[in-house]
């Protein structure tokens, strides 16, 4: 039983993780917008980015058995500070995502993906 268990907590954490390395891509995709709105506004405490984060996680669970991003996946790319994300892209994290789909994923939602864009471990095409 204890071994059930802990593949089921493994398993969480990976599509956690899947799902966090989703976001962090979309985050790229959107920094450029939202860049000059953080301008004018003050930078979000830790306890808001772990906030933003979790809801991003739960929003985009989906994406990564294959679905598309929903109307509130991607109402949470918009919303969401890059700066709670970019910060938790590894080299670890940023291997387990297909750049490409991903890529396509937020261009589906309506945002356009700046080139050359460094966020964390990751910089975009």
């Amino acid at each position: 039983m204890i071994i059930k268990e802990k593949r089921e907590k493994k398993k969480r954490r990976s599509m956690e993780t899947k799902s966090l390395a989703f976001m962090v891509l979309v985050m790229a995709a959107v920094a450029g917008g939202m860049w000059e709105v953080k301008m004018a506004g003050a930078a979000p405490s830790a306890a808001q980015c772990k906030e933003e984060r979790s809801l991003a996680v739960n929003a985009c669970k989906p994406v990564i058995f294959g679905k598309l991003p929903s109307p509130e996946c991607c109402q949470r790319a918009r919303v969401t500070h890059f700066e709670c994300v970019c910060p938790n892209v590894t080299p670890k994290l940023a291997a387990m995502v297909d750049l490409k789909r991903i890529l396509r994923l937020i261009e589906g939602c309506g945002r356009k993906v700046p080139r050359h864009y460094k966020c964390g471990s990751i910089t975009t095409p």
